[in-house]
């Protein structure tokens, strides 16, 4: 009886383990999707406004569809959660008069990849940099650059944008007279929960922190507000963790991408490592632009669209958080801005925004190295790109 208990024991440990090996895994996500590309529009660039693209995730096929909206500085887009829409700043610092930018809705067709505009808006400051949508599909939030304040939009029953209902002015500077003369807000995030909200201001060398109300959309700023960086580091771009436990920061000016352990009852960050996002001996101009975490949660990547041109590849440790640097790549391209993971996560889409094209590289599952897929297409100073599941 003791024997056939042991056997019976070993059984279900083995199921039970099976079953959080499954659970642990990333789940492919082979299908048919679209994927649209935000651009710049002046200042000599052949592009329009926001391009779509079909992929095919099991071939990845990609098939061009032409332009999918004319709109001006289309810089930075987000998806609403329930794939009906599209909302994508303005980066201007001079909308209809006054000194703002500006934040359009459009409606998709899943069918054509074409968008429809619906209504712009105030972004309620210059030159709005970036967009990113709450859990709950209810507000739009943007980060605009040059004027250094956030704000935050109401979204309507059909897709549009409702005034400002959150807006938040920074003041202060940093340590570059020439960079940091003035606050530049650069990335607006929420946590996992929708609980907080996270800011780099590039001009302040600060992460400030938000309390984010999800039923009346209100900013109200955290106790401690901010957690500073470096001076003279330009924190940018933020990236968190789907545990929610860790944060990571690139910095422009500095080339370094910052970790933080998040206290997930009172949002607040707490610095552990600062490390270069450039190989060892590296020489020449750094200018950071995105930080991403690999759908496994095992790489962190960083770009640089200084002399390196390049992708830095981390990995990341689960327990602590920290990061070690796997390779710095070039990405075949001039200034790379913002990049992507395909929805398998065995690719990312590298944008290269000064030499017009958006370069396709293979993920190693095990280390997270780079590899070029000879996969390349040209589209005008693409800056965004994000990819919808349409099956």
């Amino acid at each position: 009886m003791n024997l056939f208990r042991s056997f019976a024991a070993l059984y279900l440990l083995l199921v039970v383990s099976l079953s959080l090996t499954a659970l642990a895994a990333p789940v492919p996500k082979s299908g048919k999707y679209l994927f649209y590309v935000g651009t710049y529009t002046q200042n000599g660039s052949s592009s329009n406004g926001i391009y779509a693209y079909r992929y095919d995730a099991a071939t990845q096929e990609i098939t061009s569809l032409g332009l999918a909206a004319e709109t001006t500085n289309p810089s930075f887009l987000v998806l609403h959660p329930n794939g009906n829409f599209l909302y994508a700043v303005n980066e201007l610092g001079n909308f209809k008069g006054s000194n703002s930018g500006g934040v359009s809705a459009f409606s998709i067709d899943k069918a054509t990849g074409k968008l429809t505009f619906l209504n712009e808006v105030q972004s309620r400051g210059a030159d709005p940099c970036y967009i990113t949508i709450d859990k709950t599909g209810k507000w739009v939030l943007v980060a605009n650059y040059s004027s250094g304040s956030v704000a935050v939009f109401p979204v309507q029953k059909d897709g549009s944008l409702g005034e400002a209902a959150s807006f938040v002015q920074h003041t202060g500077h940093g340590a570059d007279p020439k960079r940091q003369e003035a606050p530049h807000a650069h990335s607006i995030d929420l946590s996992a929960d929708n609980r907080f909200a996270y800011v780099d201001d590039l001009g302040l060398d600060e992460l400030l922190v938000y309390k984010f109300d999800e039923s009346t959309g209100k900013l109200t700023p955290n106790d401690p507000p901010y957690v500073k960086l470096d001076p003279g580091s330009g924190p940018r771009h933020f990236a968190l963790a789907s545990s929610g436990k860790f944060a990571y920061v690139v910095s422009e000016m500095k080339g370094t991408v910052t970790v933080f352990s998040i206290d997930s009852h009172t949002g607040k960050p707490s610095t552990l490592q600062s490390v270069s996002t450039q190989s060892e001996g590296f020489k020449g101009d750094i200018e950071d632009a995105e930080v991403e975490i690999h759908p496994s949660g095992r790489f962190l990547y960083a770009s640089n669209r200084g002399d390196g041109n390049s992708l830095a590849v981390f990995a990341i440790d689960a327990a602590k958080g920290t990061l070690t640097q796997v390779e710095v790549t070039p990405t075949q391209g001039k200034a790379p801005r913002h990049f992507a993971f395909d929805p398998t996560g065995t690719l990312l889409f590298a944008e290269n925004m000064s030499s017009n094209n958006v370069v396709v590289f293979r993920i190693d599952p095990k280390t997270g190295k780079l590899a070029p897929t000879g996969k390349t297409f040209e589209v005008g100073q693409p800056v965004c790109l994000k990819f919808l599941a349409v099956n």
